[in-house]
């Protein structure tokens, strides 16, 4: 009969109400509710320009050739195991990947003052380090461009640090706002973190001069305030990764410190396998070697280790010089393409008489284009024209292709003057 009771009783409770009632609906992240929404959609001229990743002329995912023929060598290497991963993950990949954004004759590297760790792609590597700085570095506010990628925000306010803004993008001139980056930097407190996107801005496509990089460069260390950089897209605006990788290293070879979220998500198309490395140049190697220690006890709680697949992909490419070399000629057909569709877009509108001043569609870089079209004109493409894109009016360039730009330039025209074509 006990039994029996307590049977009952725990049968009741379990019909009571959720333990997890008070949760309430989190709003949908905005570019993945993109992607549904495009999946949704049965139309087949659909065009999706959301999400920034690279497509084919025909839309469709694009895996470059070395990838396939490193993954193809991995399948066969009988010797590969699958073995956890140290904390600071595959040594041999931190070092590449270290050399591709600092230089292999870094000073920094040549005195061992860079520490690089394996991470979960720039997103992973991103709150690593906002991780480590929050529980290690005495000043806890960061400054973030405005605008700036959607998630950047969140990896700092999630290890409880303080955000604020600098001024970044004019809207008037769809261009660099410089002096009042220079101004809201001049008045940031000593020591502030500062988050800088090496190359290919997100969302706007607008890059500060080598020139300008330099005053921001002087700037940042008389003020003594800790520069971050998102590097996501070396490679992505001219084709060089050691043109691309120029702002960072004015910030290495000056001797002092900064951090540096690298990912090859975009540079090798590797998205889905997550792959990137966090890199803290630091004053000296005791202070490297220190550094290194307390980011594998805040690696450890989180994902305790990285996967070994994507990052044997990289290594496989960067420590081989004819594969290496396929990249880059591949990477560089990809950039060319991109800026091919840009002047494209931009005779489309300009042929169609399209009101305004598009010539920010040629003189933005990278992988993203800031339209200035508004929320009200987005969701017009979107509903006439099945165009999805941010709200924000960002399009992904690389999502485009000659039979379809077009198409986007009919749908900008209409959307900009009333008038559908």
């Amino acid at each position: 009969m006990e039994s029996l009771s307590t049977k009952e009783t725990t049968s009741k409770d379990c019909n009571g109400d959720s333990m997890f009632e008070n949760v309430v609906r989190a709003p949908d992240v905005p570019v993945y509710a993109v992607m549904v929404a495009y999946s949704k959609d049965p139309s087949p001229v659909k065009l999706n320009l959301g999400i920034g990743v690279y497509r084919t002329e025909d839309g469709k995912p694009h895996v470059l050739n070395v990838v396939r023929r490193v993954e193809k060598l991995l399948l066969d290497d009988v010797s590969a195991t699958k073995e956890y991963l140290p904390i600071t993950g595959m040594a041999e990949f931190n070092k590449l990947s270290a050399q591709l954004v600092f230089g292999a004759d870094s000073p920094a590297m040549k005195e061992n003052r860079v520490t690089t760790v394996q991470c979960l792609a720039g997103c992973g590597s991103l709150r690593t380090g906002a991780d480590f700085l929050a529980k290690h570095y005495h000043q806890h506010t960061v400054y973030l461009s405005q605008p700036t990628y959607g998630n950047h925000p969140n990896f700092f306010l999630a290890a409880g640090l303080t955000l604020k803004t600098y001024r970044y993008y004019d809207p008037l001139t769809r261009g660099l706002d410089f002096q009042g980056m220079l101004d809201d930097l001049g008045s940031a407190p000593s020591g502030a973190i500062v988050l800088f996107q090496a190359c290919s801005h997100n969302p706007t496509g607008v890059d500060p001069t080598l020139h300008q990089w330099e005053q921001i460069r002087q700037l940042v260390r008389s003020k003594g305030l800790l520069p971050f950089f998102d590097n996501a897209y070396q490679g992505i605006v001219s084709g060089s990764l050691d043109m691309d990788a120029q702002s960072v290293r004015m910030f290495v070879t000056d001797g002092g410190e900064c951090l540096v979220a690298h990912s090859y998500s975009k540079m090798m198309g590797l998205y889905g396998e997550r792959v990137g490395a966090l890199s803290i140049v630091c004053k000296t190697a005791d202070v490297a070697e220190r550094v290194e220690s307390q980011l594998k006890l805040v690696i450890r709680p989180m994902y305790s280790n990285p996967p070994i697949h994507g990052a044997a992909i990289v290594t496989a490419i960067l420590k081989d010089r004819e594969m290496f070399d396929e990249w880059t000629v591949e990477l560089k057909a990809m950039i060319d393409r991109i800026i091919h569709l840009r002047k494209q877009l931009y005779d489309a509108l300009r042929d169609r008489g399209t009101p305004g001043d598009w010539s920010h569609v040629m003189k933005q870089v990278g992988m993203y284009t800031f339209s200035g079209l508004n929320a009200e004109q987005v969701a017009f493409m979107t509903k006439e024209y099945h165009i999805y894109m941010s709200s924000d009016g960002r399009i992904n360039m690389a999502g485009l292709s000659a039979k379809t730009v077009p198409y986007l330039a009919d749908a900008i025209h209409s959307a900009v003057t009333g008038i559908n074509l």
